[in-house]
């Protein structure tokens, strides 16, 4: 939903010439990777954060302080939250339904439900499809086995995942990347999948978010479930 709305938005304000100059659009490292080309095609800068709204409406307060608020289109996160608008400083569930309402009307008038729309933009830009795994270590012991695991990842990252080669790894708890330090790690991999593990701050647990691309809804599917049993046999290692 939240790459429908950011594609709706875009095409829309050029439609009716109110697309601000230097358009910015954020969202959060473990969301959708689908946003990229969406963007690119409309020439709207992407920005990524942290988990979390707080961050994206940190982006907003810097736009603000610079005298560029405006230039904020839209901001979304894979839990469900989106704001158009540089009104508030977190997700707006008002605003969002708005949005959802405007796109139905906009693309009925097509003769399109929201479900052809995100159909025609996943044969557009390829099927993105996501997932999420979440491990629990409960009991005394399950914050010292989550901060084994993650060691271990740091100090023998993996070649492979699911038989797909690893091609670049993003640590986030160190410097470089442009992002307070947290404790994630990102492996992309061959064929355009993502896998990112990161323990949850409020619950003994990990997660890991996975992300592929197909020509087909079945075949990003497929490479999904591939590296949830990969990602069970690392977390139970």
């Amino acid at each position: 939903m939240g790459v429908l709305l950011l594609d709706y938005i875009c095409r829309t304000r050029l439609q009716t010439g109110d697309m601000p100059k230097d358009p910015v659009a954020v969202t959060t490292i473990v969301s959708t990777d689908m946003a990229t080309p969406v963007c690119a095609k409309y020439g709207v800068e992407l920005r990524r954060t942290l988990t979390g709204f707080k961050f994206i409406g940190e982006q907003i307060g810097l736009l603000e302080a610079a005298g560029q608020k405006d230039r904020y289109i839209f901001g979304f996160e894979e839990s469900y939250g989106y704001l158009s608008g540089a009104h508030v400083r977190d997700k707006d569930a008002v605003n969002a339904v708005m949005l959802a309402c405007e796109a139905a009307a906009y693309y009925a008038g097509k003769g399109m439900s929201l479900l052809d729309a995100i159909n025609a933009l996943y044969d557009e830009y390829g099927w993105y499809r996501n997932a999420l795994c979440s491990f629990s270590f409960e009991g005394a012991a399950g914050m010292t086995v989550m901060q084994s695991l993650m060691a271990g990842l740091r100090k023998a990252p993996p070649a492979s995942i699911a038989g797909l080669a690893v091609e670049s790894v993003v640590d986030y708890s160190a410097g470089g990347t442009g992002l307070p330090a947290a404790d994630v790690l990102e492996y992309r991999l061959a064929g355009g999948a993502k896998f990112m593990v990161r323990p949850s701050g409020t619950e003994p647990k990990i997660k890991v978010y996975l992300s592929a691309v197909g020509k087909s809804e079945a075949e990003a599917d497929a490479v999904n479930e591939r590296m949830a049993q990969a990602a069970a046999e690392m977390m139970h290692a």
